[in-house]
Protein backbone atom coordinates (compact mmCIF):
# COMPACT_ATOMS: atom_id res chain seq x y z
CA UNK A 1 0.00 0.00 0.00
CA UNK A 2 2.92 2.48 0.98
CA UNK A 3 4.29 1.88 -2.47
CA UNK A 4 0.88 2.56 -4.45
CA UNK A 5 0.78 5.57 -2.67
CA UNK A 6 3.85 6.73 -3.68
CA UNK A 7 3.33 5.86 -7.34
CA UNK A 8 -0.01 7.60 -7.00
CA UNK A 9 1.65 10.81 -5.61
CA UNK A 10 4.66 11.06 -7.88
CA UNK A 11 2.82 10.23 -10.41
CA UNK A 12 0.02 12.90 -10.09
CA UNK A 13 3.29 15.12 -8.88
CA UNK A 14 4.61 14.84 -12.16
CA UNK A 15 1.11 15.65 -14.02
CA UNK A 16 0.22 18.42 -12.38
CA UNK A 17 4.13 19.76 -12.96
CA UNK A 18 3.63 19.81 -16.87
CA UNK A 19 0.22 21.04 -17.04
CA UNK A 20 1.98 24.10 -14.69
CA UNK A 21 4.50 24.21 -16.91
CA UNK A 22 2.72 24.11 -20.17
CA UNK A 23 0.54 27.43 -19.07
CA UNK A 24 4.09 29.34 -19.11
CA UNK A 25 5.50 27.49 -22.21
CA UNK A 26 2.51 28.69 -24.42
CA UNK A 27 3.25 32.49 -23.66
CA UNK A 28 6.41 31.98 -25.72
CA UNK A 29 5.40 29.88 -27.93
CA UNK A 30 6.68 26.75 -27.21
CA UNK A 31 5.01 23.35 -28.39
CA UNK A 32 3.31 22.01 -25.18
CA UNK A 33 4.17 18.21 -26.24
CA UNK A 34 7.89 19.07 -26.26
CA UNK A 35 7.45 20.45 -22.63
CA UNK A 36 6.00 17.42 -21.74
CA UNK A 37 8.45 15.72 -22.97
CA UNK A 38 11.31 17.81 -20.68
CA UNK A 39 9.26 17.06 -17.60
CA UNK A 40 9.16 13.85 -17.95
CA UNK A 41 13.47 13.64 -18.97
CA UNK A 42 13.79 15.87 -16.05
CA UNK A 43 11.79 13.38 -13.40
CA UNK A 44 13.93 10.94 -15.00
CA UNK A 45 16.88 8.99 -13.61
CA UNK A 46 19.28 11.45 -15.26
CA UNK A 47 17.59 14.57 -14.22
CA UNK A 48 16.45 15.97 -10.52
CA UNK A 49 13.81 13.52 -9.75
CA UNK A 50 16.54 10.40 -10.52
CA UNK A 51 13.39 8.38 -11.10
CA UNK A 52 14.50 5.51 -12.93
CA UNK A 53 12.16 3.59 -15.38
CA UNK A 54 12.83 0.99 -17.97
CA UNK A 55 9.82 -0.64 -18.90
CA UNK A 56 9.60 -1.07 -22.31
CA UNK A 57 6.61 -2.77 -22.38
CA UNK A 58 4.73 -0.92 -19.86
CA UNK A 59 5.25 2.11 -22.13
CA UNK A 60 4.27 0.40 -25.58
CA UNK A 61 0.98 -0.41 -23.96
CA UNK A 62 0.76 3.33 -22.65
CA UNK A 63 1.36 4.44 -26.28
CA UNK A 64 -0.73 2.36 -27.90
CA UNK A 65 -3.38 3.01 -26.06
CA UNK A 66 -2.45 7.16 -25.44
CA UNK A 67 -2.25 7.10 -29.37
CA UNK A 68 -5.88 5.31 -29.62
CA UNK A 69 -7.20 7.85 -27.38
CA UNK A 70 -5.62 10.79 -29.77
CA UNK A 71 -6.61 9.59 -33.36
CA UNK A 72 -10.44 8.93 -32.26
CA UNK A 73 -10.60 12.42 -30.90
CA UNK A 74 -8.97 13.74 -34.29
CA UNK A 75 -11.34 11.53 -36.44
CA UNK A 76 -14.08 13.35 -34.29
CA UNK A 77 -13.37 16.93 -35.31
CA UNK A 78 -12.87 16.22 -38.61
CA UNK A 79 -14.98 16.95 -40.89
CA UNK A 80 -16.29 15.21 -44.20
CA UNK A 81 -15.68 18.40 -46.41
CA UNK A 82 -12.00 18.02 -45.76
CA UNK A 83 -12.05 15.05 -47.62
CA UNK A 84 -13.33 16.60 -50.82
CA UNK A 85 -10.68 19.21 -50.35
CA UNK A 86 -7.55 16.94 -49.64
CA UNK A 87 -8.10 13.17 -49.48
CA UNK A 88 -6.12 12.05 -52.59
CA UNK A 89 -3.03 14.51 -51.57
CA UNK A 90 -3.31 13.32 -47.52
CA UNK A 91 -3.27 9.77 -49.20
CA UNK A 92 -1.06 10.34 -51.51
CA UNK A 93 1.61 11.54 -48.72
CA UNK A 94 0.42 8.81 -46.11
CA UNK A 95 1.69 6.35 -48.66
CA UNK A 96 4.03 7.17 -51.13
CA UNK A 97 4.86 9.92 -49.18
CA UNK A 98 6.28 7.99 -46.05
CA UNK A 99 7.52 5.25 -48.76
CA UNK A 100 10.23 7.85 -49.62
CA UNK A 101 10.74 9.60 -46.57
CA UNK A 102 11.79 6.17 -44.85
CA UNK A 103 14.07 5.04 -48.06
CA UNK A 104 16.02 8.75 -48.63
CA UNK A 105 16.25 9.00 -44.74
CA UNK A 106 17.56 5.07 -44.77
CA UNK A 107 20.20 5.71 -46.63
CA UNK A 108 21.04 9.00 -44.53
CA UNK A 109 20.90 6.81 -41.30
CA UNK A 110 23.15 3.87 -42.91
CA UNK A 111 26.20 6.36 -43.64
CA UNK A 112 25.69 8.28 -40.71
CA UNK A 113 25.64 5.31 -38.31
CA UNK A 114 27.74 3.21 -39.71
CA UNK A 115 24.84 0.52 -40.31
CA UNK A 116 23.83 -2.32 -43.12
CA UNK A 117 21.85 -1.53 -45.42
CA UNK A 118 18.41 -2.75 -43.96
CA UNK A 119 19.06 -1.74 -40.64
CA UNK A 120 19.60 2.12 -41.59
CA UNK A 121 16.14 1.21 -43.64
CA UNK A 122 15.04 0.00 -40.42
CA UNK A 123 15.65 3.64 -38.81
CA UNK A 124 14.03 5.29 -41.62
CA UNK A 125 11.07 3.24 -41.30
CA UNK A 126 10.52 4.62 -37.68
CA UNK A 127 10.73 8.11 -38.01
CA UNK A 128 8.64 8.32 -41.76
CA UNK A 129 5.70 8.96 -40.18
CA UNK A 130 4.36 12.23 -39.35
CA UNK A 131 2.54 12.37 -35.41
CA UNK A 132 -1.21 12.75 -35.33
CA UNK A 133 -0.58 14.22 -31.68
CA UNK A 134 2.22 16.45 -32.66
CA UNK A 135 -0.30 17.96 -35.55
CA UNK A 136 -2.94 18.02 -33.77
CA UNK A 137 -2.08 19.67 -30.42
CA UNK A 138 -0.09 22.51 -32.86
CA UNK A 139 -2.64 22.93 -35.25
CA UNK A 140 -5.87 22.82 -32.60
CA UNK A 141 -4.42 24.00 -29.41
CA UNK A 142 -1.84 26.40 -30.35
CA UNK A 143 -4.65 28.19 -32.03
CA UNK A 144 -3.19 28.56 -34.93
CA UNK A 145 -6.04 28.91 -38.49
CA UNK A 146 -4.55 27.56 -41.20
CA UNK A 147 -6.56 27.56 -44.76
CA UNK A 148 -8.90 25.00 -44.82
CA UNK A 149 -6.56 22.72 -47.52
CA UNK A 150 -3.30 22.71 -46.05
CA UNK A 151 -4.79 22.02 -42.70
CA UNK A 152 -7.24 19.22 -43.87
CA UNK A 153 -3.75 17.26 -45.88
CA UNK A 154 -1.98 17.37 -42.54
CA UNK A 155 -4.65 16.58 -40.39
CA UNK A 156 -5.91 13.89 -42.86
CA UNK A 157 -1.75 12.80 -43.53
CA UNK A 158 -1.16 12.42 -40.27
CA UNK A 159 -3.94 10.50 -38.67
CA UNK A 160 -3.55 8.04 -41.80
CA UNK A 161 0.05 7.62 -42.57
CA UNK A 162 0.53 5.03 -39.10
CA UNK A 163 -0.28 1.96 -40.98
CA UNK A 164 2.69 2.56 -43.76
CA UNK A 165 5.08 2.85 -41.39
CA UNK A 166 4.09 0.18 -39.23
CA UNK A 167 3.88 -1.92 -42.05
CA UNK A 168 7.63 -0.88 -42.86
CA UNK A 169 9.11 -1.42 -39.59
CA UNK A 170 7.57 -4.60 -39.32
CA UNK A 171 8.68 -5.62 -42.76
CA UNK A 172 12.17 -4.53 -42.34
CA UNK A 173 11.83 -6.39 -38.54
CA UNK A 174 10.76 -9.53 -39.48
CA UNK A 175 13.41 -9.32 -42.19
CA UNK A 176 16.57 -8.89 -39.88
CA UNK A 177 15.13 -11.36 -37.65
CA UNK A 178 14.81 -14.45 -39.80
CA UNK A 179 17.66 -13.17 -42.34
CA UNK A 180 14.83 -14.17 -44.97
CA UNK A 181 14.86 -12.12 -48.10
CA UNK A 182 11.42 -10.52 -49.13
CA UNK A 183 8.04 -12.10 -50.64
CA UNK A 184 5.14 -11.55 -51.79
CA UNK A 185 3.53 -12.15 -48.85
CA UNK A 186 4.35 -8.43 -47.62
CA UNK A 187 2.40 -6.94 -50.05
CA UNK A 188 -0.06 -9.08 -48.63
CA UNK A 189 0.60 -8.30 -45.28
CA UNK A 190 0.51 -4.49 -46.09
CA UNK A 191 -3.23 -4.82 -48.29
CA UNK A 192 -5.09 -6.71 -44.78
CA UNK A 193 -3.91 -4.16 -42.63
CA UNK A 194 -4.98 -1.21 -45.00
CA UNK A 195 -8.05 -3.32 -45.90
CA UNK A 196 -9.40 -4.47 -42.71
CA UNK A 197 -8.41 -0.99 -41.16
CA UNK A 198 -11.02 0.49 -43.13
CA UNK A 199 -13.26 -1.57 -43.11
CA UNK A 200 -13.73 -1.90 -39.19
CA UNK A 201 -13.37 1.29 -38.92
CA UNK A 202 -16.55 2.50 -41.04
CA UNK A 203 -18.36 -0.71 -39.57
CA UNK A 204 -17.36 0.14 -36.88
CA UNK A 205 -18.19 4.04 -36.68
CA UNK A 206 -21.56 3.36 -37.93
CA UNK A 207 -22.45 0.69 -35.38
CA UNK A 208 -21.41 3.47 -32.34
CA UNK A 209 -23.84 5.99 -34.11
CA UNK A 210 -26.59 3.17 -33.82
CA UNK A 211 -25.62 2.05 -30.29
CA UNK A 212 -25.40 5.90 -29.05
CA UNK A 213 -28.93 6.74 -30.55
CA UNK A 214 -30.49 3.54 -29.02
CA UNK A 215 -29.05 2.98 -25.76
CA UNK A 216 -30.72 5.56 -23.27
CA UNK A 217 -28.24 5.79 -20.35
CA UNK A 218 -27.33 9.08 -18.33
CA UNK A 219 -26.03 11.68 -20.08
CA UNK A 220 -22.61 11.42 -18.69
CA UNK A 221 -22.34 8.03 -19.89
CA UNK A 222 -22.26 8.85 -23.49
CA UNK A 223 -18.95 9.92 -24.07
CA UNK A 224 -17.68 6.58 -22.54
CA UNK A 225 -19.56 4.37 -24.35
CA UNK A 226 -18.10 5.96 -27.61
CA UNK A 227 -14.36 5.73 -26.36
CA UNK A 228 -15.41 2.25 -24.89
CA UNK A 229 -16.30 1.67 -28.47
CA UNK A 230 -13.30 3.11 -29.98
CA UNK A 231 -10.87 0.99 -28.33
CA UNK A 232 -13.02 -2.34 -28.86
CA UNK A 233 -12.88 -1.58 -32.65
CA UNK A 234 -8.43 -0.60 -32.16
CA UNK A 235 -8.66 -3.66 -30.21
CA UNK A 236 -10.30 -5.74 -32.27
CA UNK A 237 -8.86 -4.90 -35.80
CA UNK A 238 -5.58 -5.25 -34.26
CA UNK A 239 -6.42 -8.56 -33.05
CA UNK A 240 -7.88 -9.62 -37.04
CA UNK A 241 -4.62 -8.44 -38.44
CA UNK A 242 -5.46 -5.34 -39.51
CA UNK A 243 -4.22 -1.59 -38.39
CA UNK A 244 -6.31 -0.40 -35.40
CA UNK A 245 -4.82 3.02 -35.66
CA UNK A 246 -6.44 3.38 -39.35
CA UNK A 247 -9.71 1.94 -37.75
CA UNK A 248 -10.05 3.94 -35.10
CA UNK A 249 -9.66 7.01 -36.81
CA UNK A 250 -12.09 6.31 -39.65
CA UNK A 251 -14.71 5.19 -36.80
CA UNK A 252 -14.05 8.68 -35.16
CA UNK A 253 -14.13 10.45 -38.51
CA UNK A 254 -17.98 8.43 -38.74
CA UNK A 255 -19.25 8.91 -35.47
CA UNK A 256 -17.95 13.31 -35.60
CA UNK A 257 -19.70 14.07 -38.98
CA UNK A 258 -23.43 11.77 -37.53
CA UNK A 259 -25.99 14.12 -35.36
CA UNK A 260 -25.58 11.47 -32.77
CA UNK A 261 -27.26 12.16 -29.18
CA UNK A 262 -24.69 13.97 -27.02
CA UNK A 263 -22.71 15.14 -29.90
CA UNK A 264 -21.37 17.79 -27.98
CA UNK A 265 -20.59 16.12 -24.19
CA UNK A 266 -18.73 13.64 -26.74
CA UNK A 267 -16.94 16.42 -28.56
CA UNK A 268 -15.96 18.01 -25.66
CA UNK A 269 -14.72 14.87 -23.30
CA UNK A 270 -12.41 13.48 -25.98
CA UNK A 271 -10.94 16.95 -26.31
CA UNK A 272 -10.18 16.64 -22.31
CA UNK A 273 -9.39 12.72 -23.34
CA UNK A 274 -7.16 13.56 -25.95
CA UNK A 275 -5.27 16.07 -23.68
CA UNK A 276 -4.75 13.10 -21.00
CA UNK A 277 -3.69 11.19 -23.09
CA UNK A 278 -0.91 13.41 -24.99
CA UNK A 279 0.41 14.30 -21.52
CA UNK A 280 0.62 10.88 -20.13
CA UNK A 281 2.47 9.56 -22.90
CA UNK A 282 4.94 12.01 -23.60
CA UNK A 283 6.01 12.08 -19.75
CA UNK A 284 6.44 8.39 -19.95
CA UNK A 285 8.62 8.36 -22.81
CA UNK A 286 10.25 11.11 -20.94
CA UNK A 287 11.34 8.64 -18.30
CA UNK A 288 12.05 6.14 -20.00
CA UNK A 289 14.68 8.39 -22.37
CA UNK A 290 18.23 8.77 -20.99
CA UNK A 291 19.72 12.36 -21.85
CA UNK A 292 23.15 10.65 -21.66
CA UNK A 293 22.66 8.58 -23.96
CA UNK A 294 20.93 10.78 -26.39
CA UNK A 295 24.28 12.85 -25.88
CA UNK A 296 26.80 10.35 -27.15
CA UNK A 297 24.42 9.43 -30.08
CA UNK A 298 23.51 13.48 -30.53
CA UNK A 299 26.37 14.08 -33.19
CA UNK A 300 25.11 11.17 -36.05
CA UNK A 301 21.88 11.33 -34.87
CA UNK A 302 21.63 15.16 -36.23
CA UNK A 303 22.76 13.94 -39.26
CA UNK A 304 19.86 11.89 -39.21
CA UNK A 305 17.37 14.77 -38.04
CA UNK A 306 18.79 17.07 -40.50
CA UNK A 307 18.34 15.02 -43.66
CA UNK A 308 15.08 14.08 -42.64
CA UNK A 309 13.75 17.26 -41.90
CA UNK A 310 15.66 19.34 -44.97
CA UNK A 311 16.09 16.10 -47.45
CA UNK A 312 13.68 13.39 -46.89
CA UNK A 313 10.74 14.77 -46.25
CA UNK A 314 10.38 17.41 -48.71
CA UNK A 315 11.22 15.49 -51.40
CA UNK A 316 8.45 13.10 -50.23
CA UNK A 317 6.09 16.15 -50.59
CA UNK A 318 6.87 17.18 -54.01
CA UNK A 319 6.77 13.75 -55.51
CA UNK A 320 3.77 12.68 -53.65
CA UNK A 321 1.89 16.07 -54.51
CA UNK A 322 3.20 16.21 -58.10
CA UNK A 323 -0.14 16.17 -59.79
CA UNK A 324 -1.64 17.86 -56.71
CA UNK A 325 -2.48 21.82 -58.31
CA UNK A 326 -1.31 24.16 -55.34
CA UNK A 327 0.10 27.21 -54.96
CA UNK A 328 4.17 26.21 -54.15
CA UNK A 329 3.75 28.56 -50.50
CA UNK A 330 1.46 25.76 -49.41
CA UNK A 331 3.61 22.45 -50.56
CA UNK A 332 6.60 24.04 -48.97
CA UNK A 333 4.72 24.39 -45.73
CA UNK A 334 3.50 20.78 -45.67
CA UNK A 335 7.25 19.72 -45.96
CA UNK A 336 8.20 22.03 -43.10
CA UNK A 337 4.98 20.78 -40.94
CA UNK A 338 6.58 17.06 -40.86
CA UNK A 339 6.63 16.97 -37.13
CA UNK A 340 7.49 13.79 -35.63
CA UNK A 341 5.90 12.78 -32.04
CA UNK A 342 5.32 9.46 -30.42
CA UNK A 343 5.16 7.38 -32.98
CA UNK A 344 8.62 6.91 -33.95
CA UNK A 345 9.56 6.43 -30.12
CA UNK A 346 6.58 3.93 -29.80
CA UNK A 347 7.77 2.16 -33.24
CA UNK A 348 11.29 2.10 -31.92
CA UNK A 349 10.41 0.28 -29.30
CA UNK A 350 9.72 -2.54 -31.28
CA UNK A 351 13.58 -3.91 -32.46
CA UNK A 352 13.57 -3.23 -28.05
CA UNK A 353 10.88 -6.28 -27.51
CA UNK A 354 12.41 -8.28 -30.56
CA UNK A 355 16.20 -8.36 -28.88
CA UNK A 356 17.46 -7.27 -32.27
CA UNK A 357 21.05 -6.08 -31.84
CA UNK A 358 21.84 -2.50 -31.50
CA UNK A 359 17.87 -1.83 -30.51
CA UNK A 360 18.99 0.58 -28.14
CA UNK A 361 20.66 2.97 -30.91
CA UNK A 362 17.88 2.47 -32.61
CA UNK A 363 15.65 4.12 -29.87
CA UNK A 364 18.03 6.43 -28.68
CA UNK A 365 18.35 7.90 -33.07
CA UNK A 366 14.55 7.64 -33.19
CA UNK A 367 14.21 9.97 -29.63
CA UNK A 368 16.58 12.39 -30.83
CA UNK A 369 15.03 12.94 -33.92
CA UNK A 370 11.72 13.86 -32.21
CA UNK A 371 12.96 16.48 -29.93
CA UNK A 372 15.30 18.49 -32.79
CA UNK A 373 11.61 17.89 -34.74
CA UNK A 374 9.75 19.34 -31.65
CA UNK A 375 12.12 21.84 -31.33
CA UNK A 376 13.07 23.17 -34.87
CA UNK A 377 9.57 22.60 -36.41
CA UNK A 378 6.96 22.82 -33.59
CA UNK A 379 8.88 26.16 -32.66
CA UNK A 380 8.29 28.05 -36.12
CA UNK A 381 5.18 26.69 -37.49
CA UNK A 382 3.41 29.55 -36.44
CA UNK A 383 6.32 32.32 -37.99
CA UNK A 384 5.82 30.32 -40.98
CA UNK A 385 2.51 30.09 -41.76
CA UNK A 386 2.10 34.09 -41.47
CA UNK A 387 4.84 34.92 -43.56
CA UNK A 388 3.55 32.50 -46.09
CA UNK A 389 -0.23 34.54 -45.40
CA UNK A 390 -1.65 30.80 -44.69
CA UNK A 391 -2.83 31.65 -41.42
CA UNK A 392 -6.36 32.66 -41.48
CA UNK A 393 -7.76 35.19 -39.12
CA UNK A 394 -9.30 34.50 -35.95
CA UNK A 395 -13.07 33.24 -36.33
CA UNK A 396 -15.98 34.37 -34.00
CA UNK A 397 -17.33 31.36 -32.44
CA UNK A 398 -19.99 30.56 -29.99
CA UNK A 399 -19.72 30.96 -26.03
CA UNK A 400 -21.26 27.92 -25.52
CA UNK A 401 -23.43 24.82 -27.88
CA UNK A 402 -25.85 22.48 -26.28
CA UNK A 403 -27.32 20.15 -28.49
CA UNK A 404 -30.79 19.34 -28.26
CA UNK A 405 -32.28 16.08 -28.65
CA UNK A 406 -36.16 17.14 -28.25
CA UNK A 407 -38.09 13.97 -29.12
CA UNK A 408 -35.75 11.76 -30.97
CA UNK A 409 -34.96 14.79 -33.19
CA UNK A 410 -31.59 16.47 -33.85
CA UNK A 411 -30.00 19.01 -35.31
CA UNK A 412 -30.96 21.30 -33.04
CA UNK A 413 -28.90 23.59 -30.51
CA UNK A 414 -28.87 26.36 -28.09
CA UNK A 415 -25.93 28.06 -28.09
CA UNK A 416 -25.23 31.47 -26.17
CA UNK A 417 -22.58 34.65 -27.68
CA UNK A 418 -21.26 37.44 -25.84
CA UNK A 419 -21.73 40.74 -28.05
CA UNK A 420 -18.54 42.37 -29.32
CA UNK A 421 -17.97 45.78 -29.72
CA UNK A 422 -18.64 46.30 -33.51
CA UNK A 423 -20.97 44.03 -34.15
CA UNK A 424 -23.57 43.85 -36.83
CA UNK A 425 -26.29 43.05 -34.43
CA UNK A 426 -25.70 45.55 -31.99
CA UNK A 427 -28.56 48.63 -32.03
CA UNK A 428 -31.14 45.98 -33.77
CA UNK A 429 -34.27 44.22 -32.35
CA UNK A 430 -33.86 40.55 -31.79
CA UNK A 431 -36.86 40.25 -33.95
CA UNK A 432 -35.01 41.60 -36.87
CA UNK A 433 -32.02 39.06 -37.02
CA UNK A 434 -32.09 36.54 -40.11
CA UNK A 435 -33.54 33.59 -38.70
CA UNK A 436 -34.93 30.52 -39.82
CA UNK A 437 -38.98 30.44 -39.33
CA UNK A 438 -38.11 27.60 -36.07
CA UNK A 439 -34.80 29.69 -34.46
CA UNK A 440 -35.66 32.10 -32.03
CA UNK A 441 -34.04 34.20 -29.54
CA UNK A 442 -34.78 32.67 -26.25
CA UNK A 443 -32.79 34.58 -23.62
CA UNK A 444 -30.61 38.31 -22.94
CA UNK A 445 -29.11 38.80 -20.57
CA UNK A 446 -27.51 42.15 -19.66
CA UNK A 447 -25.54 43.27 -16.82
CA UNK A 448 -26.33 39.91 -15.38
CA UNK A 449 -30.00 39.93 -15.57
CA UNK A 450 -32.44 38.49 -18.11
CA UNK A 451 -33.91 40.64 -20.50
CA UNK A 452 -37.40 40.41 -22.12
CA UNK A 453 -36.42 39.57 -25.60
CA UNK A 454 -39.36 42.25 -26.75
CA UNK A 455 -39.42 44.22 -30.09
CA UNK A 456 -38.97 47.33 -28.06
CA UNK A 457 -35.13 45.66 -26.95
CA UNK A 458 -32.36 46.14 -29.04
CA UNK A 459 -29.42 44.35 -29.24
CA UNK A 460 -25.80 46.20 -27.07
CA UNK A 461 -22.39 45.35 -26.71
CA UNK A 462 -21.61 43.01 -24.24
CA UNK A 463 -25.00 41.41 -23.48
CA UNK A 464 -25.27 37.60 -23.51
CA UNK A 465 -27.75 36.35 -26.37
CA UNK A 466 -28.98 32.50 -26.24
CA UNK A 467 -30.79 31.21 -28.98
CA UNK A 468 -32.22 28.03 -30.50
CA UNK A 469 -30.90 27.47 -34.14
CA UNK A 470 -30.16 24.59 -36.53
CA UNK A 471 -26.80 22.55 -35.98
CA UNK A 472 -26.10 24.02 -39.39
CA UNK A 473 -26.58 27.32 -38.74
CA UNK A 474 -24.44 28.04 -36.16
CA UNK A 475 -21.46 29.15 -38.52
CA UNK A 476 -24.37 31.23 -39.91
CA UNK A 477 -25.37 32.44 -36.49
CA UNK A 478 -21.81 33.59 -35.14
CA UNK A 479 -20.96 35.47 -38.25
CA UNK A 480 -24.12 37.76 -37.21
CA UNK A 481 -22.97 38.20 -33.97
CA UNK A 482 -18.88 38.87 -34.81
CA UNK A 483 -16.82 42.44 -34.48
CA UNK A 484 -16.63 43.97 -38.16
CA UNK A 485 -13.53 43.72 -38.33
CA UNK A 486 -12.31 41.26 -36.20
CA UNK A 487 -10.40 41.05 -32.86
CA UNK A 488 -7.03 41.98 -35.22
CA UNK A 489 -8.36 45.14 -37.18
CA UNK A 490 -5.39 45.76 -39.06
CA UNK A 491 -4.23 41.84 -39.22
CA UNK A 492 -7.85 41.43 -40.71
CA UNK A 493 -7.49 44.03 -42.90
CA UNK A 494 -3.53 43.19 -44.11
CA UNK A 495 -4.81 39.69 -45.17
CA UNK A 496 -8.05 39.93 -46.77
CA UNK A 497 -7.85 43.83 -47.71
CA UNK A 498 -10.19 46.99 -47.45
CA UNK A 499 -12.48 46.15 -50.31
CA UNK A 500 -14.96 43.64 -50.70
CA UNK A 501 -15.91 42.62 -54.23
CA UNK A 502 -18.51 40.30 -55.75
CA UNK A 503 -17.56 36.94 -57.53
CA UNK A 504 -19.70 37.75 -60.70
CA UNK A 505 -17.52 41.19 -61.15
CA UNK A 506 -15.69 41.52 -64.28
CA UNK A 507 -11.62 41.64 -64.23
CA UNK A 508 -11.49 44.03 -66.62
CA UNK A 509 -13.99 46.45 -64.55
CA UNK A 510 -11.81 46.07 -61.65
CA UNK A 511 -8.59 46.72 -63.18
CA UNK A 512 -10.28 50.06 -64.94
CA UNK A 513 -10.96 51.58 -61.60
CA UNK A 514 -7.65 50.67 -59.98
CA UNK A 515 -5.48 51.97 -63.39
CA UNK A 516 -4.28 48.12 -63.65
CA UNK A 517 -3.95 46.26 -67.34
CA UNK A 518 -5.16 42.84 -66.66
CA UNK A 519 -3.58 40.13 -69.01
CA UNK A 520 -5.57 40.14 -72.00
CA UNK A 521 -6.46 36.35 -71.56
CA UNK A 522 -8.26 37.17 -68.35
CA UNK A 523 -10.16 40.59 -69.39
CA UNK A 524 -13.58 39.11 -70.15
CA UNK A 525 -13.76 36.65 -67.34
CA UNK A 526 -15.76 37.53 -64.00
CA UNK A 527 -13.77 36.96 -60.58
CA UNK A 528 -14.60 33.85 -60.29
CA UNK A 529 -13.83 32.34 -63.11
CA UNK A 530 -10.13 33.68 -62.94
CA UNK A 531 -9.79 31.88 -59.48
CA UNK A 532 -11.23 29.03 -61.41
CA UNK A 533 -8.36 28.88 -64.15
CA UNK A 534 -5.68 30.02 -61.33
CA UNK A 535 -6.77 27.09 -58.90
CA UNK A 536 -7.63 23.44 -59.96
CA UNK A 537 -10.16 21.81 -57.34
CA UNK A 538 -12.40 23.43 -54.31
CA UNK A 539 -11.53 27.00 -53.47
CA UNK A 540 -11.02 28.02 -50.01
CA UNK A 541 -10.65 31.15 -47.53
CA UNK A 542 -7.52 33.01 -48.34
CA UNK A 543 -7.00 31.55 -51.66
CA UNK A 544 -4.82 34.25 -53.35
CA UNK A 545 -4.28 35.72 -56.79
CA UNK A 546 -2.30 38.55 -57.93
CA UNK A 547 -3.24 40.85 -61.34
CA UNK A 548 -0.76 43.54 -61.58
CA UNK A 549 -0.59 45.85 -58.53
CA UNK A 550 -3.51 44.45 -56.96
CA UNK A 551 -4.37 41.35 -55.19
CA UNK A 552 -7.42 39.35 -54.65
CA UNK A 553 -8.30 36.63 -51.62
CA UNK A 554 -10.80 34.52 -51.48
CA UNK A 555 -12.97 36.14 -48.29
CA UNK A 556 -15.91 34.26 -48.20
CA UNK A 557 -17.60 30.69 -50.01
CA UNK A 558 -20.26 28.80 -49.37
CA UNK A 559 -20.71 25.25 -50.19
CA UNK A 560 -17.52 24.79 -53.12
CA UNK A 561 -18.40 28.27 -54.19
CA UNK A 562 -16.86 31.48 -53.44
CA UNK A 563 -19.56 34.37 -52.25
CA UNK A 564 -17.02 37.09 -51.35
CA UNK A 565 -13.50 38.22 -52.39
CA UNK A 566 -11.28 40.92 -51.00
CA UNK A 567 -9.07 43.32 -52.64
CA UNK A 568 -5.54 44.35 -51.54
CA UNK A 569 -4.02 47.96 -52.85
CA UNK A 570 -0.52 47.95 -53.20
CA UNK A 571 1.14 50.88 -52.84
CA UNK A 572 1.75 51.73 -56.41
CA UNK A 573 -2.07 51.07 -57.34
CA UNK A 574 -3.00 52.71 -54.49
CA UNK A 575 -1.22 55.19 -55.97
CA UNK A 576 -2.73 55.22 -59.36
CA UNK A 577 -6.22 54.84 -57.95
CA UNK A 578 -5.59 58.27 -56.18
CA UNK A 579 -4.71 60.07 -59.11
Amino acid sequence: MPAANELLFVGALLFVAAVIVSAWAARIGAPLLLVFLAVGMLAGEDGPGGIRFDDYHATYLVGNIALAVILFAGGLRTRMASFALSFRPAFSLATLGVVVTAAITGAIATWALDLGLLQGMLVGAIVSSTDAAAVFSLLRNQGIGLKQRVSAVLEIESGSNDPMAIFLTMALLTLLVSGEAPSWRLGTFFIQQMGLGLLAGYAGGHLLVWGIDRIRLAEGLYPLLALAGGLFVFAATASAGGSGFLAIYVAGIVLGNRPVHAAQDILSVHDGLAWLAQIVMFLVLGLLAAPSELIAVAPAALLVAAGLIFIARPVAVWLSLLFYRAPAVEKLFISWVGLRGAVPVVLALFPLMAGLEQAHLYFDVAFFVVLISLVLQGWTITLLARRFKLELPPVFEARQRVALDIGGGKGFELVGYVVPQVSPAEGIVPDALPLQPDERVVAIFRDNVLQDPAASLRIATDDVIYLFVHSESVDRISGLFAARPLPEPLAQRRFFGDFSLEPTAQLADVCAVYGVTPPEELAGLSLVEVFARSIKGIPVVGDRLAVGDIELVVKETAGKAISKIGLILHPASAHNAGD
